[in-house]
């Protein structure tokens, strides 16, 4: 990538791998995001749109406007969709609840749509949709459901976020990009 800023672009894109904090430090010296960005991203004050946990990967925005970064992150602005492998067979029950919500300390968590993609040993990945993004929304949503055969809560073991907005991620894991103006365009209007 450009070893420069580009001041006329509004919003770049990381593919966050597992292990990267999204936090601008960390006291204990862990890696964070802005270990895979360029310098300038920090000095000249990119940043994240929302969050993804230690855990997780995928899909993450990056601006240095404050409108954009609002917009995005108030709840039920835009989808945001995600991949998860679930330990545990997540039943059709499972997604009732999980679409029905429940009360967690955090408030309600629910999704807007969940499709069962497959089911393999002791394993179940899903496509999940969400409009908001409380603090480890799907790991808490999923975690507050139980495993029908062994009586415990379902774990998310893997979750990437795959798209924001009309916006899907394209680029390998580590790496960044510019959006494109058309990109940023669309997204922005695609806003509710």
């Amino acid at each position: 990538m450009d070893k420069t800023t580009n001041n006329s672009k509004k919003l770049l894109v990381l593919n966050k791998p597992k292990g990267y904090l999204v936090t601008r430090s960390d006291d204990l010296g862990r890696k964070t995001v802005y270990d895979l960005l360029p310098d300038w991203a920090f000095t000249e004050g990119w940043m994240p749109i929302g969050r993804l946990d230690l855990d997780s990967k995928g899909l993450l925005l990056f601006t240095t406007n404050g409108q954009i970064n609002n917009a995005l992150t108030k709840p039920r602005s835009c989808i945001k969709v995600y991949e998860i492998w679930v330990r545990g067979h997540v039943t059709d029950e499972h997604i009732v609840e999980a679409l029905k919500g429940v009360q967690s300390k955090h408030g309600l968590l629910k999704a807007l749509e969940v499709e069962k993609i497959s089911f393999g040993g002791a394993k179940t990945k899903l496509k999940v949709i969400i409009d908001e993004g409380k603090n480890r929304h799907i790991r808490r949503l999923f975690g507050a459901l139980k495993d029908p055969k062994f009586e415990t809560p379902l774990k998310v073991l893997d979750l990437k976020r795959i798209s924001i907005g009309s916006f899907k991620l394209d680029i390998e894991i580590g790496k960044w990009r510019y959006l494109s103006v058309e990109e940023e365009k669309m997204l922005i209007k695609n806003l509710n």
